[in-house]
């Protein structure tokens, strides 16, 4: 019995011992989230719940553990296994490991945990990170049924179902081949965050990064500012730009005023688990650079925070994100005017073209395009933060338009550079993104060829439809009112011709006899196509001088009658376009016989012919006062109707045997 009861004490004191490490786990994990070290709260939690693969090492244990006799005093509430679950499913979204939050947002949901609401709107945001597009679908629509409120999560769970439609959309493109998107190698991309690029000159690139920095005392992942050289798109070694920094306060995401000695940057530390920051300045000192100094309130108003520095090309404007008072929810984007001195005077929000209730974050503006680029998360788009881009100025900015895929994934894409030219803003970038991490932003480098785009049309006769080959094609750009391209027509009436984008141009069609024709063209409906074809240009026979006869080939009658066959009707119709084109033009309409039979009949049957012609002119809608029959018989012959030696002559019967048309009044 003694044994059995040692056994028992053992065991209790055992069972003890395992549930004093649990409690202690979660505690741990509790004060971790708190702080908003989710790394380290996902492990413990995960310890907790019996998740993880390996027991922490005790030296690795929670430094806010404390002797076990003080734990019984301890009255910080703590977690629930639902709680816990909840909260690793937080701690992994947060840190962009989306599959692990997935996972856990799962369990959350199927431990029936309904005191978390948003659990299934973040389980469905998370399979749309790993491209389950229509489980997410269905993970969105199922939480619209389930979460009546009318607040933001249910706008944006409209926004996201839409942004899945988008998404399907936009992985089905035409032009995908036409982008090159690379994520550079170590040592740019190492272990932390690496983001945030911009040129600190032509052939130097400073972006932000958490690395371990064997340089610094603090071996921890604190954001630091880095240059690197850059050929051709290889990067070179890394180096910490020689800025002030010390203690655990981050900094990162800089700009430069455009002669280089002045530098914006942002600062923030991490307080009880919110981040604030604030942009600086400093300025250049020989090879280094000064202490960061905050701006003042004008820019970082007090209890908000105000980030993501830009300074346009010219050094007249600042550009920046903060959520300060006056916006319009969320992050919005800010401007401030800099006087001489790059100081700012004035600031004022960019307006709601540009934000929206959620976020708008990390400005640029690429000059040769007038083109502003950001990130957003409130609009459709591929989900998480996508880049946009808007036309325009400080005064009137266009409507933003999503760059689409690939210049967006379905994870975040924040923060961009550009070396491209006037007409292709995506010829030589530098973006950060997740899309290929598990956990944080990374450099890629992306490149977009644009292939030559193909114009062609065709030239025909507006009185019949017909191609006009030999046609004159000169090609106007309107803007500079000059010629940029001539061509003619070939057999078929077809031109064509390339150009490095479209733009606007008109093509001029000339040819003798008919009347110049002219089209007007832009770009094609379909903007991913590198096609236009232009409709026919229409050209105007030019009308014949009066009272020149001009021979209607190809008109035929019965023989011995007036009788106008079918074959006919296709040469009538010329006429009848030349007739419709031109109402102020009177005609006479004539037919001509050879010298057979007598003058008598001849004249008779040309007569009659010739009101047989009229007649199917009036039949399709000419005005019969403008056209006059005339009836020659054999008076005014074209061709001998027999050869000198007396022999007759058919080839110059058939001649003779005509129907003519002459201009003889214009109104």
């Amino acid at each position: 019995m003694k044994k059995i009861f040692i056994t028992g004490l053992i065991s209790c004191c055992f069972f003890a011992a395992r549930a004093q490490y649990t409690y202690d786990y979660l505690r741990a994990a509790d004060n971790y989230y708190k702080k908003a070290d989710y790394y380290s709260a996902a492990q413990y939690y995960e310890k907790y719940l019996g998740t993880a693969a390996q027991k922490l090492k005790k030296e690795e244990y929670s430094p806010y553990t404390v002797p076990s006799s003080a734990v019984k005093k301890n009255s910080t509430p703590v977690s629930s296994r639902q709680l816990a679950l909840y909260r690793v499913a937080e701690s992994y979204r947060l840190l962009h490991d989306h599959a692990k939050a997935a996972a856990y947002y799962n369990q959350t949901l199927e431990a029936n945990a309904t005191e978390f609401p948003l659990a299934r709107y973040y389980y469905a945001v998370e399979l749309r990170a790993q491209a389950s597009y229509d489980q997410s679908e269905k993970e969105f629509t199922r939480f619209l049924d389930e979460h009546t409120a009318d607040d933001p999560y249910t706008e944006s769970a409209k926004k996201e179902l839409m942004s899945l439609r988008f998404i399907q959309t936009q992985l089905k493109k035409k032009d995908l081949k036409l982008y090159n998107v690379q994520k550079a190698a170590t040592p740019l991309n190492v272990e932390g965050a690496n983001y945030a690029p911009i040129w600190l000159n032509d052939n130097t690139l400073l972006f932000t990064s958490t690395r371990i920095d064997s340089t610094s005392k603090d071996l921890s992942h604190i954001n630091r500012v880095y240059t690197t050289p850059v050929t051709d798109g290889v990067t070179g070694a890394i180096k910490p730009l020689p800025l002030p920094q010390t203690g655990n306060v981050h900094q990162g995401v800089v700009t430069l005023t455009p002669e280089g000695n002045t530098l914006f940057l942002t600062r923030w530390t991490v307080t009880g688990g919110k981040k604030i920051s604030g942009i600086y300045s400093s300025h250049k000192n020989g090879n280094d650079w000064s202490e960061p100094v905050l701006l003042d309130s004008l820019i970082n108003a007090a209890g908000s925070s105000t980030q993501q520095p830009f300074v346009m090309p010219g050094g007249k404007y600042l550009l920046y994100a903060s959520d300060k008072p006056g916006g319009f929810g969320g992050f919005d984007l800010w401007y401030a005017e800099l006087d001489e001195t790059g100081k700012p005077v004035s600031t004022a929000n960019m307006g709601p073209v540009i934000n929206t209730a959620f976020d708008e974050q990390a400005p640029y503006y690429h000059a040769p395009s007038s083109t502003l680029v950001f990130s957003g998360n409130g609009r459709v788009g591929m989900g998480g933060y996508d880049f946009y881009y808007s036309k325009g100025n400080i005064d009137a900015w266009a409507q933003p338009v999503n760059f689409g895929y690939p210049v967006n994934s379905v994870k975040d894409d924040i923060y961009f550079v550009s070396k491209g030219g006037v007409r292709n803003v995506l010829e030589d970038v530098w973006l950060s993104s997740d899309r290929e991490a598990t956990c944080c932003l990374e450099l890629f480098y992306l490149r977009k060829i644009l292939p030559r785009k193909q114009v062609s049309g065709q030239v025909v006769a507006c009185e019949d439809k017909q191609p006009l080959p030999g046609v004159t094609i000169n090609i106007l750009d309107t803007i500079q009112n000059k010629v940029v391209y001539t061509q003619t027509t070939t057999g078929d009436g077809n031109y064509a011709f390339t150009l490095d984008e479209f733009q606007p141009l008109k093509a001029v069609a000339t040819i003798s006899g008919y009347g110049n024709g002219a089209l007007p063209f832009y770009t094609p409906v379909d903007e991913e196509s590198d096609q236009l074809i232009n409709p026919a240009i229409c050209l105007i026979k030019d009308v014949p001088p009066v009272n020149e006869a001009i021979v209607i080939d190809n008109v035929y009658y019965d023989f011995d009658k007036a009788t106008l066959r079918k074959e006919s009707y296709e040469a009538l119709d010329k006429l009848l376009g030349l007739l419709t084109t031109h109402p102020e033009i009177t005609i006479e309409l004539s037919a001509h016989t050879d010298n057979k039979g007598s003058e008598e009949y001849n004249q008779r049957l040309s007569e009659a012919r010739a009101r047989a012609c009229v007649a199917y002119l009036i039949s399709k809608g000419i005005d019969k006062n403008r056209l006059q029959a005339k009836g020659y018989g054999s008076l005014q012959p074209i061709a001998p109707n027999v050869n000198e030696d007396g022999s007759d002559n058919p080839e110059g019967r058939q001649r003779n045997r005509r129907t003519e048309f002459k201009v003889v009044g214009k109104n």
